[in-house]
């Protein structure tokens, strides 16, 4: 297990490296210039070229970057440019929101998309499958900002059950977090749906039906462990997608989390803020899959991971 997680921690190294030079090549190359959006547009042609000398944007790239990974060796992510203020600190103030709606929106994934896949797969081919399957294809193809859009006005403006937007109270969490939940069930409930119906057509489900098990623990206990492997995996991608933040979630709801702050920063091309978050997406896409491959052994003990 030591030798599997230094392999995967070293992995982890490189692949950090290469997003930091791909995000950091891609926002040196924007006709965007942070100088003078600091300035403003009344400064002068000589206060925009003194505060780009302040900020080291006047050095070649390899002079620029490489101060940057200097700094994050020594664990400095930089200043903002925008907020003067250290960049691991802006970013650590948003993370508790970011993790908190990260884990009520998986959990409502969780929730409705596995209910409906497995309903879907007990009742392969009738209507009531189509109908679900109908459900979740409508899910999955609604643009973030559409459902956004309906549930607030739906559950916000017209019923009136929850605010309209804020952070701090149970009732501001559950609209983003089930706007997420219902976006990202149509995903879990078709995967489940897919390993449900390949994992009942095995022997040992057959033996067990023979055996006289009721067609409820089949489904549960017989044929849900090994067709969850899928979903864990999905689970792992979707921890590190939502530790990037839901941008347009966030945004609708007024969620302070990562992804309205990397809008935020992309809208006033504050380059330190955007890469502090890009490090942060990726950080969690690689700590998600890692988790989703040390747990499933747990499911499945035929799988080995040394």
């Amino acid at each position: 297990m030591t030798h599997y997680l230094f392999g995967r921690f070293s992995q982890a190294l490189l692949l950090l490296l290469g997003v930091t030079l791909i995000t950091f090549s891609l926002l040196y190359v924007l006709p965007a210039d942070p100088a003078r959006q600091i300035a403003g547009r009344s400064a002068t042609a000589e206060t925009v070229a003194s505060i780009r000398k302040q900020l080291g944007l006047d050095l070649p790239f390899y002079q620029q970057y490489g101060r940057y990974v200097s700094g994050l060796v020594h664990g400095d992510l930089g200043r903002s440019y925008a907020q003067k203020t250290e960049v691991a600190e802006v970013v650590a103030s948003r993370l508790p929101a970011t993790l908190l709606l990260l884990g009520a929106a998986i959990a409502s994934e969780l929730i409705i998309g596995l209910g409906i896949g497995l309903f879907a797969a007990a009742h392969q081919g009738k209507r009531s499958d189509s109908a679900v399957m109908l459900m979740s294809f409508v899910g999955v193809s609604t643009p973030q900002f559409v459902a956004s859009l309906v549930m607030l006005y739906v559950f916000a403006v017209a019923l009136d059950w929850f605010p309209i937007g804020g952070y701090g109270e149970f009732r501001h969490l559950v609209l983003p977090a089930l706007t997420l939940g219902v976006l990202g069930a149509g995903w879990y409930s078709r995967m489940l749906r897919s390993s449900m119906i390949d994992v009942l057509t095995q022997d040992y489900i057959r033996t067990a039906r023979a055996k006289g098990a009721s067609e409820m623990r089949v489904l549960l206990h017989h044929a849900l462990r090994n067709a969850l492997l899928p979903v864990i995996a999905m689970i792992g991608i979707d921890i590190g997608l939502f530790m990037g933040g839901a941008v347009v979630v966030e945004s609708v709801f007024g969620w302070p989390g990562i992804g309205q702050l990397a809008w935020q920063a992309t809208q006033q091309v504050d380059i330190p803020i955007i890469m502090g978050v890009t490090l942060v997406a990726a950080v969690g896409i690689i700590m998600g899959n890692l988790l989703a491959d040390l747990v499933a052994p747990l499911v499945d003990p035929r799988i080995r991971l040394y």
